[in-house]
């Protein structure tokens, strides 16, 4: 896949953290303090349970599993507490992300963020970067019935676009939101990261297309091509 194929798509749609920001280590941070808040070491697989869950869903899955004595909005609070400096001064664009921004606008193609992140948090890193201009669209997984794999917020992000499914390329982290993509009729760029590093196999089998950074897209040497449909 090249950037004269993607060239043809009318939007892009571009999940935040991990994807389009370098954020996955902030998190995995904030995870081990906030439960050692409450006497809890992380579990390994904390991550992958949570995987694509909304903000709320997220604090829903937290106050359950480890028997929180706080409210899910008290949690989702906390978060946002902890995180809003860190996405303010220490969250970077991923590598290439400026330079795919700016070619999309110069072909007149939407943009839009679907993102299982807290509004608040999406806000502070956008405006931190100087990119809030480029989207169009900014959706949270909130707004609709069910975060990703669910394709509800591409489906949504693609209807306030008013751009069909078809003709949006998604570019996704991890495999809950590949498939999300996927479901939604979307063409899905898989974007690596070091936090998604031991999923690359899942990835590339689930996407049409994996990239190490979006610099590939435009030499086109590291562009994974993936013949086969998710199963």
């Amino acid at each position: 896949m090249t950037l004269e194929q993607l060239k043809e798509k009318k939007a892009f749609l571009f999940d935040l953290d991990g994807t389009l920001v370098d954020s996955m280590w902030m998190w995995k941070s904030i995870d081990i303090e906030y439960l050692g808040r409450f006497g809890y070491s992380c579990p390994e697989d904390l991550q992958r349970k949570v995987e694509g869950m909304s903000f709320t869903e997220t604090a829903v899955y937290f106050k359950e599993r480890f028997r929180l004595d706080r409210s899910v909005e008290d949690i989702k609070r906390d978060w946002v507490e902890m995180s809003l400096e860190k996405y303010r001064k220490e969250v970077p664009l991923k590598e290439g992300a400026g330079r795919l921004l700016s070619w999309a606008r110069a072909q007149g193609i939407l943009m839009g963020i679907a993102t299982s992140n807290g509004r608040d948090m999406v806000d502070a890193v956008l405006d931190s970067l100087n990119i809030s201009g480029y989207f169009r669209q900014v959706t949270t997984a909130c707004e609709v019935a069910a975060g990703k794999p669910a394709p509800d917020i591409y489906l949504k992000v693609a209807k306030d676009l008013g751009v069909r499914p078809e003709d949006c390329a998604v570019f996704e982290d991890v495999p809950a939101g590949i498939l999300a993509g996927k479901s939604a009729g979307m063409t899905v760029v898989a974007v690596d990261d070091a936090f998604s590093a031991h999923l690359a196999e899942e990835k590339e089998r689930l996407a049409d297309c994996r990239i190490h950074s979006f610099l590939d897209l435009f030499g086109d040497e590291n562009c994974l091509e993936n013949k086969g449909e998710p199963s």
